[in-house]
């Protein structure tokens, strides 16, 4: 692999201008199709094999034009002080507000207060409810405007209105931490080359790829019903990639300058070596955001995929833009250790020949890899002690800042009728073949009143042919609570000796049950995707190191990294640690898609950090150097790159925990500190204290195995080939 891809680095620094003009004509090519696809709305969301999803299903087959899974809102009123909702001017209020919700052109049905018992004990909160026939992610803008412009006609006339619900759910705009985060990496690129021109090649070649990318999806969005969701995440991680692969190749080409290698010669052989690692961490990324199709959750396998397409993009731009660019560029790119004039080049360091930081640092690893190896895991094993509590869930509207709407919808609603009152359970008994569907419907509202923390359960209400009925159950506790969870199970297995007794079937449903299956599912198949993912990345490392120690090695590392992220996360999240800090308002639950989203993401770019400084390593074992200097060798020329593309990761995701999402600012937040974890605890301190221990038997494959695996060649064993004896002479003495 290293021959072809020196030949690959070679061919497109010569024909830089083709090169060029291919990548441009794709992303012309993506934006004209972006630009004259058919507008789509949001991805439809179904959680296929839930009893959830199995009701809302059913719902739609005997309930036609209920629209189950439609968008719901909760417009939420409060009267003036000293007043009651059932004043003639405050009803007239409502009875008008209603009015106006009803003619909205995707609204399903409306439901008065003063007819539908919506009116707090107390008198002085009403809520009206609004079914659309599309579910929240497919609503029109004009709906939801429709929806603000009647509450605020009820502000005006002086009444407290909130809205609750997920009709007004919007994906969180990111466009600003983006910025934040390019502008950090530019700063970092800069520091790292001593050279604007340098660093600025990793940010051009990133955002290419990223914009084929995101056109690329907006461009198939209506065909492939992908969501804006979709290009956020392939955006995030095609970003990060993109920055970090190119920044790989070009630190190697100034390494290989600096060896005194021709121009051309150079950007073939930084190709060659990083572009191998940098093909073989792009595999391990796509692998881990392929994986994601395990969960069987349709929305996040188009979201993997699409994303692991726009990693595909970002190594083949790294291995034919980056030296296409290198050749426009010519001397403006210095060799390593040179600076430009603008940042201070041609200035005599004033300690020559000393070593940098690290090799000192590897240097001191190896004489103590014992202490180091021990305060690693003791350290990242202590910020892993809060996982051990981890309790997974969804968001809701009691998880919002209280300076939004649903979230003072949420409160008033809690205050006028009680916690549970906003994660309504719907059940639906399916009687199609009981003798007596009435008296089963009866007996299932019986059943559950009995049960423990149930408030209210509303009398059956069938369907037109009488042999399917919902009913509502109002619990005591808030919807994300594991009390209500608690409560959901005990339905259901009571629902399981009902059905023995009635012949009928009792499902529950309805967006709190919808968020306990979705957490359910996500854990179970949290297993399977980790053995997955590592599974098929321990091969491949097998296959790039040719040793069996040293990918067990990294997996191993990585769970730790991954465990102390979750703890992290907990601490914060759940526990309420520095949550004043991270502007955290609502702990509760860790959003159930964290722990799954945090393996696949943060593993891709581990490994990206593993592959790199390792091949490094490896690259001087098998050209003849001792096992403890090669760990301080890899040092030496991976170190600096390394931190660069971990600061530069760190300060993207970081970017996100401004968010006023609880969600966006979780990712943000773990995915940080995760990138933290793994590159300057694993890679910087525990993984050369390894290697320092292990020496020759880090490299030890067995000869059956060995003769079985291809020779991929990542170290560049092959490009000795192309070298003359005295530069050979010269590279060993090096």
């Amino acid at each position: 692999m290293a021959t072809f891809l020196y030949k690959l680095g070679r061919l497109a620094f010569r024909r830089r201008h083709f090169v060029a003009l291919i990548w441009v004509a794709l992303l012309t090519l993506a934006g004209v199709g972006a630009a004259s696809a058919p507008a789509a709305g949001n991805t439809s969301f179904s959680i296929p094999g839930t009893e959830a999803q199995k009701a809302f299903d059913l719902l739609e087959q005997r309930f036609p034009g209920m629209s189950a899974d439609g968008a719901t809102a909760r417009v939420v009123f409060k009267a003036p002080k000293g007043e009651k909702m059932t004043d003639a001017v405050n009803k007239a209020t409502v009875e008008k507000t209603v009015k106006e919700l009803r003619s909205g052109s995707e609204v399903a049905s409306v439901a008065d207060p003063y007819t539908g018992h919506a009116v707090s004990e107390n008198g002085t909160i009403a809520y009206a409810s609004v079914k659309y026939e599309v579910s929240g992610m497919e609503l029109a803008d004009s709906s939801k405007d429709a929806l603000t412009d009647a509450a605020q006609d009820a502000r005006d006339a002086g009444l407290t209105v909130e809205i609750g619900g997920d009709a007004l759910s919007a994906t969180p705009e990111t466009g600003s931490s983006e910025i934040i985060g390019i502008a950090v990496a530019a700063v970092v690129l800069v520091i790292t080359f001593g050279s604007l021109l340098a660093a600025g090649f990793p940010l051009l070649t990133a955002i290419i790829g990223v914009g084929i990318g995101v056109c690329a999806i907006t461009a198939l969005a209506s065909a492939l019903d992908l969501g804006t969701t979709t290009s956020t995440l392939a955006s995030m991680i095609g970003l990060a990639v993109g920055i970090d692969y190119a920044l790989f190749i070009v630190s190697r080409y100034r390494a290989e300058l600096a060896e005194g290698r021709e121009r051309e010669d150079a950007a073939g052989r930084a190709v060659g070596t990083a572009g191998s690692a940098v093909v073989f961490a792009g595999l391990t990324v796509v692998i881990a955001l392929v994986g994601l199709s395990v969960v069987n959750i349709p929305m996040l396998t188009k979201m993997g995929i699409a994303a692991a397409g726009t990693v595909a993009i970002a190594v083949l731009i790294a291995l034919t833009m980056i030296p296409a660019l290198l050749g426009y560029a010519g001397r403006r790119i210095k060799p390593a250790g040179q600076k430009s004039k603008l940042l201070g080049g041609g200035r005599t360091p004033k300690k020559p020949g000393r070593p940098n930081m690290g090799t000192r640092w590897a240097s001191f690893v190896v004489r103590r890899p014992v202490a180091v190896l021990l305060l690693g895991v003791l350290g990242l094993g202590a910020a892993a002690i809060p996982a051990a509590s981890l309790e997974l869930g969804l968001p809701d509207d009691g998880s919002q800042p209280t300076s939004t709407t649903q979230r003072r919808a949420y409160d008033l609603l809690s205050e006028g009728f009680g916690p549970g009152f906003n994660g309504p359970l719907m059940i639906v008994v399916d009687a199609k073949d009981s003798a007596d569907p009435k008296a089963a419907f009866a007996e299932v509202g019986d059943e559950i009143k009995g049960l423990k923390d149930v408030v209210t359960v509303t009398p059956a209400a069938p369907n037109k042919a009488g042999d399917t009925a919902t009913i509502t159950v109002v619990p005591d506790s808030k919807p994300s609570s594991t009390t209500t969870e608690d409560l959901v199970h005990a339905i259901r297995d009571k629902g399981a000796d009902i059905a023995r007794k009635t012949d009928s079937q009792v499902l529950v449903t309805g967006s709190t049950a919808m968020n306990i299956d979705v957490s359910q599912k996500l854990n179970d198949a949290l297993l399977p995707y980790l053995a997955l993912v590592v599974g098929l990345a321990f091969l491949l490392l097998i296959v790039v190191f040719r040793s069996i120690l040293v990918p067990l090695k990294a997996a191993l590392g990585f769970l730790l990294s991954v465990m102390a992220a979750l703890g992290a996360v907990v601490a914060v999240f759940q526990w309420g640690w520095l949550s004043g800090l991270m502007n955290v308002e609502e702990t509760g639950p860790v959003m159930s898609m964290m722990p799954i989203f945090m393996v696949g993401v943060v593993f891709g770019l581990a490994m990206d950090y593993e592959v790199f400084l390792v091949t490094r390593m490896r690259e001087a074992y098998v050209h003849g150097e001792k096992p403890s200097q090669a760990v301080v060798t890899g040092f030496k020329h991976g170190a600096r790159v390394v931190t660069a593309a971990a600061v530069i990761m760190m300060a993207v995701f970081s970017g996100f925990i401004g968010s006023s999402e609880s969600m966006v600012k979780m990712i943000g937040f773990g995915l940080a500190i995760a990138v933290f974890f793994d590159a300057f605890l694993v890679r910087m301190a525990i993984v050369p204290a390894v290697l320092a221990l292990l020496g020759k038997r880090a490299w030890w494959l067995p000869k059956w195995l060995d003769r079985a695996l291809p020779n991929v060649d990542v170290e560049g064993e092959g490009l000795r080939a192309h070298t003359t004896p005295e530069e050979e002479k010269e590279l060993v003495r090096a």
